[in-house]
């Protein structure tokens, strides 16, 4: 594969003003300084090829040895490597050259990617699989074409509601390819370019992405300390006319917390109030830990066509079986179907009968819990052991802690983790504009032995950082270092 590299018009244009006009400070430092803040906060990624040294002195008006310098320096401080044929490779101290490639051989020993929060499929997964291939020459006959999903699985998705609380029909289910994909239809129905669309802050980073990608404007807004914060979702509903609010209520994505019975219903009511819909994110709603999870949102829907919601097997079951679904009047399950067949068509059959196996028995469950609550428990002593100065809350469900750190920190943290052999997601990923750079998400779904490397990997990149970076360093720089969103 061959290695990326930077322009040297490129790299003068993130450069910017680098230069102190009134620092007494020799320029080649300055310069190594300016490269080495943007290796550090993302704006030049690892593994990266910098133009040649007479190519960037020439661009940037310098003499050869000013850059040659500055490029000394950074090797000096480990932030370039250096080989014949190759020119000069960003890096971290520490850590490789190049940013590794988990699907490379060889490479994922090395990386521990701790960004997923999803758990390998469990035994009843292919079971499930087994039971669906002797279904499946039923099926043959058939075209496959099922815009809305197979009836026995809309049939099966809509038992599970009513044992949840929460009546429903089969005529109210339409089965997508996983929730993304689910968000993405309702996104297509539902708004346009220009669309505001309210969000709770922090969010899911794929949501994020889809309303940005769809040229629509995510408004925010933020969790308190516990719980939501109702007053100001009706507050973000006058005053900016959204087409729709998008909340995680069942063990929130990132936070882990809960919205109770009571909270649901008031923003039921505000949103009806405002005609406002309510897309409710109920994928994380099965992964309870302390505590069942209350009855759907949709139950204080009273006229049925306000609240939307967005199911999938993929964090209860298996991330491979891509299977999601959505509730909703028939109406609308209606007008998403006849959206969904210049699309995709439909979702293919053999994963719409195994996890309709899945849901008539799901066996696993009860071990799934047990599991999580283990490695959740585990976790935070290792950070109450190594990272005594981050504050971890417990999660009552959902597969991650939302990690606090003293400073904002979070996307130059990730940045060095890198070079550590660790992914971590930084909390800038899950927000707006930067937000959350005190915040980053760990998922408690590694086995035991995993996430003590991986603490003890946070532990030494934790160390690394404010050796580098002391207390007293100059404000402006920490900016830049959180400046970077991953």
């Amino acid at each position: 594969m061959d290695m990326p590299s930077l322009g040297a018009a490129s790299l003068v244009r993130q450069l910017g003003r680098w230069r102190g006009e009134e620092s007494s400070e020799a320029a080649y430092r300055q310069l190594a300084r300016a490269l080495r803040l943007l290796i550090l906060d993302g704006r030049v990624g690892l593994g990266v090829r910098l133009p040649g040294e007479r190519e960037l002195a020439q661009a940037l008006g310098l003499s050869r040895t000013t850059l040659a310098g500055a490029y000394n320096q950074l090797r000096d401080d480990g932030y370039l490597v250096s080989r014949q044929g190759s020119g000069s490779v960003t890096r971290i101290p520490g850590g490789r050259s190049a940013v590794p490639d988990v699907d490379e051989p060889g490479e994922s020993n090395n990386l521990l990617d701790w960004t997923a929060a999803a758990l390998p499929a469990p035994e009843s997964v292919w079971h499930a699989y087994e039971d669906a291939l002797h279904q499946l020459p039923v099926w043959l006959s058939g075209m496959g074409y099922e815009p809305l999903g197979l009836l026995k699985l809309r049939q099966a998705i809509a038992k599970d509601y009513a044992a949840r609380g929460c009546p429903t029909r089969p005529e109210q289910i339409m089965v997508t390819s996983g929730g993304q994909h689910a968000f993405a239809l309702i996104m297509r129905l539902l708004a346009g370019p220009g669309d505001r669309i309210v969000v709770d802050h922090p969010t899911y980073h794929n949501a994020l992405t889809a309303i940005r990608r769809s040229n629509c404007v995510p408004v925010p807004v933020g969790l308190p300390g516990t719980g939501w914060d109702i007053d100001a979702f009706a507050a973000a509903f006058r005053q900016t006319g959204p087409r729709f609010a998008y909340v995680i209520a069942d063990f929130h994505n990132p936070t882990g917390r809960c919205m109770d019975v009571a909270a649901r219903q008031a923003l039921v009511a505000i949103a009806e109030r405002a005609r406002t819909p309510l897309v409710i994110d109920e994928t994380m709603a099965d992964i309870a830990l302390d505590e069942d999870a209350p009855p759907p949102v949709a139950v204080h829907d009273h006229a049925g066509t306000n609240v939307i919601s967005i199911g999938s097997a993929s964090k209860r079951f298996w991330g491979g079986l891509r299977i999601g679904w959505i509730r909703a009047d028939e109406q609308m399950i209606a007008s998403l179907g006849r959206i969904r067949v210049t699309l995709d068509l439909a979702t293919p059959v053999m994963e719409q009968l195994a996890t309709a196996a899945l849901l008539q028995s799901d066996a696993g469950a009860q071990a799934r819990r047990l599991l999580l609550i283990e490695r959740r428990d585990h976790l935070i002593a290792l950070l109450g052991k190594h990272l005594p100065h981050w504050d971890a809350p417990v999660p009552s469900g959902g597969m991650s802690l939302w990690v606090e750190m003293p400073r904002p920190e979070a996307s130059a943290f990730a940045a060095m983790a890198l070079g550590e052999g660790l992914r971590i997601a930084p909390g800038p990923r899950f927000g707006l504009d930067g937000a959350f750079e005190r915040f980053v998400r760990l998922p408690f779904v590694l086995p035991k032995d995993r996430l003590e490397v991986a603490v003890e990997r946070l532990a030494a990149v934790d160390a690394r950082l404010h050796r580098r970076m002391p207390r007293n360093v100059d404000p402006a720089m920490w900016t830049l270092e959180a400046d970077r969103v991953i």
